[in-house]
């Protein structure tokens, strides 16, 4: 079994005994005790000339096996006419890092495991909710006492209940749900779910259900695609190399051939249901591996030279052709209800002019293939799709597309280019009309123009919240949809009814699936999230809002322990946004609050300007200002809460950001000393080098940094970057990187650890092999997350004890 970092290791040092607190445990979950038998002997020993050993007795119960009565004496239950083998078990809920020793005395034979792994007596604890067995084997009618003695270095409180403060692996294990989808009438819906089991291993379920009544119709064998006219879902098989698609109806289960020998890439179907788009790739030419030319900056990225382009497969005939060609490459974003028309988009480098990237938009006639270009060499356009009767187009795109048409702002001001608007285009006039300029929420998906009810659905950030909404365009009146949840995603309409599904998080709760019907406004739960918290116990969240010194009111949440004393201190960690959208109410994020709470710290999430959500003007606060505004929210904010909540100790306040986030945090160190520890994950130390190396760190400038470069504005990338401010950070900083980041490069980190060591500060550098711009592989991000709080257990509880365990110091 691969050791956990998280979870109990072994060591075989000798234990300072002058901290160590004992407790002695009385009261144990007793599974058992069942009859055992020895096997025949055939032979006195076995293949490898080993003798029976009856300890291995144990081994025929399982861990797992639940436990019946709760024990409290002091003679371990055996069986009078058989050997048996019995489990006591307890737990522990740690909140710091603690080591010591567990001594099991009286049971003859006996092995003691910890999490599921066999320990010795001596133990390392992580902050964990963790399982404590004794596994014992009994001889006929034996009395044999039992004695458990705990000897940590801090006072553990062992436990009967399963009931636990939320901990790290409540946060990656156990089941949740993944995805939601409906037929096109809106009576069927399939749903997806993960199951993570420690360790990483997952397993994924896909179960088809009625809407009314939610009665289970199938478990499906994977992730499975709706017809858009036809009840019916698309089930997929390959036999000799050849790729088949079968049509199968959801309620009986019959299952039609409906393609055969198609591409083996992505399609699309037509709402006619009698062809099929896909979305096929191109090689570009290659270069000598050795010794190569870089066309421009986007061509380091593996795949860039391939381009994509269009194949129309006939249903009826099985005729399969290429209908588009060319060396920009072309992407297929909708077909028109009727099924005659493809509105097609081209998207191509202009690195002379910003944005550095444009769009042409066509249409083309499906049949005949004739092509009607509607805009050529446009930018700061996202996703468009047509008008169910085919004569408009809705377009996403930032407050400058369609020049500055949805812009809320003077000339003068440059919006931020991921703040995203709606626009309608009409075919025949090539008018634009602006449908969301006043609406201050931030569009951000989900969006369908119904051909049922005419209206436009989408979801959008509304500050902090993911809401869902709808539009009417004759009107143009924006309302909220009666959808539950705080964090709104995965959303999918019937299309051909207007039942709507989705899948949120609320604030303190995993995600949950939801099915509404618009008419009878009648929803249900598919799948409550709360079940996913299984005996995990949360503190608590409010909102915090304060007024800054610009007369601004800043938004943000205040997390609490479960446990909470007003009438003690409590250290507190910060986290703002990375990138550009808000800190949102994502229960699932790896910088988890109510994970915070459970370790003993506030946490106190800022949502200062600069970030999508709060409307144009806000999230314009971003562009050319290289951090200076939302770092002055940051700290005011910090000193704000702390003046209001003499709970929170002042001298105790770590902070934390993870990519934009990650170069907050540095840049906080240059501007002021509040804080005790600070942690930057993937942070940008040096604006300059991150414009130039990392893969979209000049795409990103253009969004941050808007018409300013390295050699026309040097007061943004030089005199605000935190590396050229190293000499006034002295608050202890982390650094984590993923070494194979191609978004935020290793570089940006070594370069402020190389400063820093330089300056004989604080510093720590923590690289994770493998991983990218996030940590996802199961066992790092058990270590990287450990990481972090072992950081702030140093320096925010004064403990250096787990610190010192994942990183035991060198003698170098």
């Amino acid at each position: 079994m691969k050791k956990s970092f998280i979870l109990i290791a072994l060591t075989a040092g000798v234990l300072n005994a002058g901290a160590q607190v004992k407790t002695t445990v009385t009261e144990f979950n007793m599974a058992g005790p069942f009859a055992v038998q020895a096997p025949v002997g055939m032979d006195s020993v076995d293949v490898n000339g080993r003798k029976f050993d009856k300890k291995s007795l144990m081994d025929n119960l399982t861990l797992s096996a639940e436990p019946t009565t709760v024990f409290s004496g002091k003679v371990l239950p055996s069986l009078k006419d058989s050997k048996s083998v019995g489990i006591l078990s307890f737990f522990v809920n740690n909140r710091d890092y603690v080591k010591g020793s567990v001594s099991v005395k009286g049971p003859k034979n006996y092995k003691l495991y910890v999490d599921g792994q066999e320990a010795g007596g001596e133990v390392k604890l992580a902050p964990e909710h963790h399982t404590l067995a004794i596994k014992y084997l009994a001889e006929p009618s034996d009395t044999d006492s039992v004695q458990v003695t705990m000897d940590m270095s801090r006072e553990v409180v062992p436990t009967l209940s399963k009931k636990h403060p939320y901990m790290v692996h409540d946060l990656t294990d156990g089941k949740r749900v993944r995805g939601i989808s409906l037929s096109a009438d809106g009576k069927y819906v399939i749903v997806a779910y993960q199951t993570t089991a420690r360790g990483g291993k997952s397993q994924w379920d896909y179960e088809l259900r009625e809407v009314k009544g939610q009665r289970l119709l199938q478990r499906l064998n994977g992730s499975k695609k709706w017809m858009p006219r036809s009840i019916a879902y698309i089930d997929e098989e390959t036999q000799g190399g050849k790729r088949i698609l079968y049509k199968v109806d959801p309620l009986t289960g019959q299952r039609t051939q409906w393609a055969y020998d198609i591409p083996h890439e992505s399609y699309k179907i037509s709402p006619t249901e009698d062809y099929l788009i896909f979305t096929c790739t191109e090689e570009g030419p290659k270069e000598d591996e050795n010794v190569y030319q870089v066309l421009e900056m986007d061509d380091r990225q593996p795949g860039w030279r391939s381009r994509s382009y269009l194949k129309r497969y006939d249903i009826k005939s099985g005729l399969c052709q290429r209908i588009t060609f060319g060396n920009k490459g072309e992407s297929l974003f909708d077909i028109s209800q009727d099924g005659k028309k493809l509105l097609v988009v081209s998207s191509y480098s202009r690195l002379e002019k910003r944005p550095t990237e444009v769009q042409d938009v066509f249409i083309i006639d499906a049949q005949t293939l004739k092509v009607d270009t509607l805009l050529q060499r446009e930018g700061f356009l996202g996703g468009c799709q047509f008008s169910p009767d085919g004569s408009q187009v809705l377009f996403m795109g930032n407050p400058e597309a369609f020049n500055r048409i949805g812009c809320q702002l003077p000339a003068d001001r440059t919006p931020s280019m991921t703040e995203y608007e709606l626009f309608l285009y009409d075919i025949a006039t090539k008018q634009v009309k602006a449908l969301t300029k006043d609406f201050d929420p931030n569009v951000d998906g989900g969006l369908t123009w119904s051909a049922v009810d005419g209206n436009i659905y989408f979801y959008a950030e509304c500050r902090d919240y993911v809401y869902a909404y709808q539009l009417n365009p004759k009107t143009g009146k924006i309302v909220q949809l009666p959808c539950k949840g705080d964090y709104i995603y995965r959303f999918d309409m019937a299309s051909h009814a207007t039942t709507i599904a989705w899948l949120s998080y609320n604030t303190m709760e995993p995600a949950s699936a939801y099915v509404i019907d618009l008419k009878s406004k009648k929803q249900q739960t598919f799948f409550d999230g709360k079940t996913a918290l299984g005996d995990a116990e949360l503190g608590t969240c409010q909102d915090y809002n304060f007024k800054n010194s610009k007369g601004d009111t800043v938004y943000g949440r205040l997390y609490l322990p479960k446990d909470f004393d007003a009438t003690k201190k409590y250290p507190m960690i910060v986290y703002y946004y990375g990138g550009c959208s808000p800190v949102s109410r994502y229960f699932e994020s790896p910088y988890a609050p109510q994970y915070w709470n459970s370790l003993g710290y506030v946490a106190y999430i800022i949502e200062p300007s600069g970030a999508t959500g709060f409307g144009q003007e806000w999230a314009s606060r971003h562009v050319n200002t290289a951090g200076h505004g939302p770092a002055e929210d940051i700290i005011e904010g910090v000193k704000q809460i702390c003046a209001d909540h003499p709970y929170i100790n002042k001298e105790k306040i770590g902070c934390m950001g993870a990519s934009y986030g990650g170069f907050m945090t540095q840049y906080l160190q240059t501007q002021t000393d509040i804080f005790a520890a600070a942690v930057s994950h993937a942070g940008i130390a040096n604006h300059t080098s991150y414009w130039g190396q990392g893969y979209w760190g000049y795409n990103y400038s253009e969004v941050s940094m808007a018409n300013s470069y390295p050699w026309s504005h040097r007061q943004l990338y030089v005199d605000q970057s935190p590396l050229f401010n190293a000499d006034k950070i002295h608050t202890p900083l982390l650094l984590l990187h993923g070494d194979a980041d191609t978004n935020v490069p290793l570089v940006e980190s070594l370069q402020m650890f190389t400063a820093l060591k330089l300056l004989g500060r604080e510093v720590a550098l923590v690289q994770v092999k493998g991983e990218n711009h996030h940590i996802l592989e199961y066992s790092k991000k058990e270590k990287w997350l450990a990481t972090q709080m072992a950081w702030f257990q140093k320096w925010l509880k004064d403990d250096a004890s787990w610190w010192d365990a994942l990183y035991p110091k060198k003698n170098l």
